[in-house]
């Protein structure tokens, strides 16, 4: 290659441009790049950036400029086209998604430091799903008239895991715990169907911001993260990740206090709404929601620009915080518009529903950080970001939300197995943002020995704009009991309707339909034989019923409680009409440093018949062997002489369980259980001399290995029965799928 040497004070003025080797690219463009035209007088430096002009514009593999006399003879050799691009060996990442990519194009000159680019572009991509050990090498193949198809040849390698999360400096709480917190994992025996044990540095500081607030919620204020290392297995496949933690002093709740700054406000009003414990772990979430609650009293007391400052005495000698809540006037600052951006298919009101605050309402910061903890709790999105910046005018705020979307439907086939019931086979589809619009849709199908079980649900949770949840539920099954004696089909259309009754509490109404049938009885029970004459009965149901959970605040406590009951009228338009109640009432607890999971559960229902025909096996209660462990199905309560389980009009169980580590590395899912269980099922609307249907308690105690896995918790058990009846079917060994609450 030869170019102008520069000299001093020497110049060049040409009468004429000689450009050779152009094919595809036209002699104006190389002119341009010159930067000057015939006869204009040029000094060596600019000939020389010229030249340089023309090699740094990606469009030639050589240039050569020449002076000769008045004529300057410009050589070039042009990159060809690209006439397509393929990728290859990429299974992981599809085409789609890397060629969007590239700033490499067909019909656009290629350029093999651009492909280098693309090249690295696309190894980031799959670093950035873990696979670190990803290689791409940019290839052309030369074709005719100057062309070149290019190929990126993939290697994806394999996924550079976390072998293994280490903490140091941790007092409190112990590794697995804090391995429980984090959203990194470690990989496990299932690590083929998790993606979260893969080593993403921009997940790091999620997990930093995960620990923080769980010291912090239990009273730990000091708390830092202080250094977070990563280093490269000697296979070079993985990664042993260490986070440094410095603790810091416990603190919790001393006194509390609330006065006012205002005029007009009178603080002892708000006293009673501190209910927080001087004693208790400190937690900031819970001065945040004493503070929203005394805000929410003050706007509808008709003042809009009032705060409440919760102010923090420190009392390090008996790691106390005295809090005392002082209503100040704040700012006049409102809310000019929302704007959201990233949803791409989520409709817009989705997420605006989630904020309480509107256009024109005055800024509350404490108000928008809680919606953009509720968008988060959605499940829609990936990643949520809620920033405010200054409006068009000083008192006014622009709250920006910014989401990225990720998948909310699932298909799935599998089978399951019981003992009892044997093996079945099910398929499910359904999606928590149906259609963008926040609904909820399910179709399930399920099938095992005499049994098959269909259903649909569909509910709206902000029906009318308003937190209120409309829910369509129907299902129909049938099932052949009791060894194949008889036969039953069921179904039950269930429109409801739930809304708020506090933070905490949900009501629900709901009306319906349902039938049920009684068929092929083969068997001598004279009961069953007048169960069955009764032929089929479809009914009417109207219902009211609530749920409490202590979780729904949002707060991560050690302690949460869990509570359902349901009172319903049913066989409106059948021959028998009956009025049932069912409840249910859990607490969970972390003990032991949040090591050891003990959960204490009481459920019970009554049904009574009101008018008619009475009760029959399809409307009365069945204990399953997941409500008292160590009994078959349908094996307790009252029989006939042929040995049918006829139910009963009353059911009560109590369960105590207790789940703790084994010691196995806890990305297994692996962790041992003990328990105590007792109940019964009793009582007919009348009973012939022979069959008993008296209250008898049974019970049972016995351990469980319980295995997280991605298809549900398993629970693999062997109970002992230590109170039973002779007539009762037991059953030690279970394997289902386990309750959570």
């Amino acid at each position: 290659m030869l170019a102008p040497t520069p000299a001093a004070a020497q110049s060049y003025a040409f009468s004429s441009v000689q450009i050779e080797g152009l094919n595809a690219i036209e002699a104006s463009t190389v002119m341009s790049y010159l930067g000057f035209g015939r006869g204009e007088t040029v000094s060596a430096a600019e000939l020389n950036d010229a030249y340089k002009r023309l090699a740094g514009s990606g469009l030639f593999a050589d240039v050569t400029v020449v002076p000769r006399g008045s004529t300057l003879v410009v050589k070039v050799q042009e990159f060809p086209l690209i006439s397509r691009i393929n990728i290859e060996g990429n299974r992981r990442l599809k085409d789609d998604q890397l060629l969007a990519m590239l700033q490499s194009k067909p019909r656009y000159v290629y350029n093999p430091e651009v492909a280098a680019q693309d090249a690295e572009t696309i190894a980031q991509a799959y670093a950035d799903q873990g696979r670190l050990a990803a290689t791409v090498k940019p290839v052309i193949i030369r074709r005719p008239n100057n062309r070149v198809d290019l190929v990126f040849e993939v290697s994806e390698g394999k996924n550079s895991e976390i072998e293994r999360l280490n903490f140091t400096g941790n007092r409190a709480f112990s590794d697995s715990r804090l391995r429980r917190v984090i959203a990194s994992k470690q990989a496990g025996l299932l690590r083929f169907l998790i993606s979260a044990d893969t080593f993403d540095p921009a997940r790091v500081e999620f997990d930093k911001k995960l620990l923080k607030d769980f010291y912090a919620s239990r009273g730990y204020i000091d708390m830092d993260v202080v250094a977070v290392t990563s280093r490269v297995t000697p296979q070079q496949d993985g990664y042993f990740v260490s986070y440094e933690i410095r603790e810091g002093q416990k603190f919790s709740f001393g006194q509390l206090d609330a006065v006012s700054e205002v005029e007009g406000i009178d603080a002892a009003a708000f006293r009673s709404m501190i209910n927080l414990r001087p004693g208790t772990a400190y937690n900031p979430a819970l001065v945040d929601r004493v503070s929203q609650r005394m805000e929410k009293r003050l706007g509808d007391m008709g003042y809009d620009f009032v705060r409440v400052d919760p102010r923090i005495t420190r009392n390090d000698r008996d790691g106390t915080l005295d809090i005392t809540f002082a209503i100040v006037k704040g700012p006049r600052v409102v809310v000019e518009r929302i704007d959201i951006e990233g949803n791409t298919t989520t409709l817009d009101r989705v997420v605006r529903q989630q904020f309480t605050t509107v256009e024109g309402d005055p800024f509350n910061p404490r108000e928008i950080r809680a919606a953009a903890e509720r968008i988060r709790a959605l499940g829609y999105f990936s990643n949520v970001d809620v920033q405010s910046r200054q409006g068009t005018a000083p008192d006014n705020v622009i709250i920006d939300v910014n989401v990225e979307e990720q998948g909310t439907g699932s298909f799935a086939i599998g089978g399951t197995y019981a003992l009892g019931l044997g093996i079945g086979l099910s398929a499910s589809f359904s999606d928590t943002n149906f259609l963008g619009r926040g609904q909820y849709f399910s179709l399930r199908a399920s099938a095992g020995v005499g049994v098959r079980n269909y259903s649909f649900a569909f509910a709206e949770p902000f029906l009318f704009g308003q937190d209120l949840r409309l829910g369509i539920n129907a299902n129909y099954n049938t099932t052949s009991w009791q060894s194949g004696l008889f036969d039953t089909w069921s179904a039950n259309l269930q429109p409801s309707l739930e809304f708020p009754a506090s933070e905490t509490l949900r009501l629900r109404g709901y009306a319906g339909v349902s039938g049920a049938n009684i068929m092929n009885y083969t068997g001598g029970s004279r009961t069953m034989l007048a169960e069955q004459a009764r032929g089929r009965q479809i009914g009417g149901l109207v219902g009211a019923g609530f749920s409490y959970d202590s979780r729904r605040t949002g707060l991560d406590s050690s302690t949460f409680y869990v509570g359902r009951g349901a009172v319903e009228v049913g066989g409106l338009g059948a021959d028998g009409q009956y009025v049932k109640a069912t409840g249910l009432v859990n607490v969970t607890s972390l003990v032991f440093h949040e090591t050891v999971t003990l959960s204490a559960t009481v459920e019970g229902g009554a049904i009574q018949p009101v008018a008619g025909a009475g009760t029959r096996i399809t409307d009365r209660f069945m204990m399953s062997p997941d409500q008292v462990l160590g009994f078959a199905p349908y094996g307790m309560g009252p029989r006939d002489r042929a040995g049918v389980a006829l139910g009963g009009n009353y059911y009560a169980a109590g369960r105590l369980e207790a789940k703790f580590p084994l010691g196995l590395p806890e990305e297994y899912g692996i962790n041992g259980g003990l328990f105590a269980m007792a109940g019964s099922v009793w009582g007919l609307d009348s009973s012939p001399a022979w069959v008993d249907d008296t209250m008898h308690l049974r019970a049972s105690v016995g351990a469980a290995i319980h295995w997280d896995t991605p298809i549900g918790p398993l629970r693999f058990s062997y109970a002992f029965p230590v109170m039973k009846q002779s007539s009762d079917v037991v059953q030690n060994f279970g394997l289902s799928l386990s309750t959570s609450f």
